[in-house]
């Protein structure tokens, strides 16, 4: 049984994680939002603006696969706040770009930094939340990620009209920094209760064994196919209301937000949604395999979006579309800690998002080149279909979501 300041203090740091995720959304939306602007003032075709969301996605990566150990090493009170304190000050960087060069480059600061954010408050989740709570934890902190993107595009656009892209990105920093002095003032250096109990002197499993886990290498390659979905949408659409619906960046500002505000209360529902499969007497894999199926199908609509016949009823079209990724990654989100300690949550995190930042940049590029000579349709088709790979791979492949035990240091030593 939780005492009562555990269970306070477990709500705020979710609080705060919403907010980070929150912010961290900001900063990407805040290029979104004012590409239309950027890409006439810097000449930038549709490939040369897949290159800029590229150069973010290569950072975003390559540290994934080390920011999780990172914060394993650190610990969640120091390892989150160096990550923040980090794309907080690349998002100020962002004001001094001069041509499409210089805003990848510090798209790929951003990136660097951005990529902490998720195996930390998966980490933070699993030190904090009973497992069959975990979910609805995760669900709640990653709506976070729409809240971020529903502020973006009125808060952005207003920004950009009255004061410049420049002010934009400046405003949008500030934000980090605040949120980080708060999280420095008021998270405690360490969980109150160990994980599962387990002693002090055992340990998480090192990274070797980790990188040979069946589960680390298929829930990886799901997420290759799963999350471009939302970067295509995060990323894409507001150009696409503007160059492909011809609508005005006045519109983007009033309306975009919409289907972000529908993914956010997907998350939460998410959550919901594999608490009600365990309610069903369904074991825990079941429930969160059957979530992420379910949240697949959801996604798939998105593909009547492109012959919605008005504007207002394609983001109808990628509400719904939105709303089932994040029902996926919110059952999605707990699953290391089904699997490993929270000693080693953090780092499979990571390990995974590499599969994330992968899929996007592969799938960024391609989404340009076809944008570039064709038109938006098979884009849309395209990630409406992928997130069935990765529905596929989870059911065929993943196999049992069984806590594997913590090992002792000298288990370890006699293991190299």
């Amino acid at each position: 049984m939780r005492s009562a300041p555990v269970s306070r203090w477990r709500w705020i740091l979710i609080a705060f994680a919403f907010l980070a995720t929150a912010i961290n959304y900001l900063d990407r939306q805040s290029l979104s939002v004012a590409a239309p602007l950027l890409r006439i003032q810097f000449h930038m075709s549709h490939i040369g603006y897949s290159r800029v969301l590229f150069a973010f996605l290569l950072a975003y990566t390559v540290m994934n696969g080390l920011s999780g150990i990172v914060i394993d090493r650190l610990g969640t009170r120091l390892g989150y706040a160096a990550f923040v304190g980090w794309w907080s000050l690349s998002s100020l960087l962002q004001i001094f770009a001069e041509n499409t060069l210089s805003l990848g480059i510090f798209r790929f600061f951003l990136g660097l930094g951005e990529a902490g954010n998720w195996p930390a408050a998966a980490k933070l989740v699993a030190e904090w939340f009973a497992p069959e709570e975990r979910s609805f934890a995760s669900g709640l902190f990653n709506s976070g990620s729409a809240a971020g993107a529903i502020l973006a595009p009125p808060l952005i656009a207003l920004l950009v009209l009255r004061y410049g892209w420049r002010a934009s990105f400046a405003c949008v920093s500030c934000l980090g920094f605040a949120w980080l002095l708060g999280w420095l003032i008021l998270a405690p250096s360490a969980p109150p209760i160990p994980d599962n109990s387990l002693p002090s002197s055992r340990t998480g499993l090192p990274l070797t064994h980790l990188l040979h886990s069946r589960f680390t290498i298929t829930f990886t390659l799901s997420k290759v196919f799963i999350d471009p979905v939302w970067y295509f949408y995060t990323f894409w659409f507001p150009e696409y209301l503007v160059n492909g619906r011809h609508e005005n960046l006045r519109y983007v500002g009033h309306y975009a937000w919409i289907p972000f505000l529908v993914a956010g209360a997907g998350s939460t529902a998410g959550g919901l949604l594999s608490q009600g499969f365990l309610r069903f007497h369904l074991s825990l894999t079941g429930a969160r395999k059957a979530a992420v199926t379910v949240a697949c199908g959801l996604m798939a609509v998105a593909i009547l979006a492109v012959h919605a016949r008005s504007t207002m009823l394609c983001i109808g079209y990628v509400s719904i579309a939105m709303a089932g990724y994040t029902i996926a990654l919110a059952n999605m989100l707990p699953m290391p800690a089904d699997v490993f300690s929270s000693d080693s949550v953090a780092s499979v995190y990571g390990i995974a998002s590499m599969g994330s930042g992968i899929g996007g940049m592969a799938f960024m590029l391609i989404t340009g080149w076809v944008v570039q000579h064709y038109s938006y349709n098979p884009a849309f088709l395209l990630f409406a279909a992928l997130p069935f790979l990765g529905a596929g791979i989870h059911w065929l492949f993943m196999g049992p979501l069984r806590r594997l035990p913590a090992v002792t240091q000298e288990e370890i030593q006699s293991a190299l």
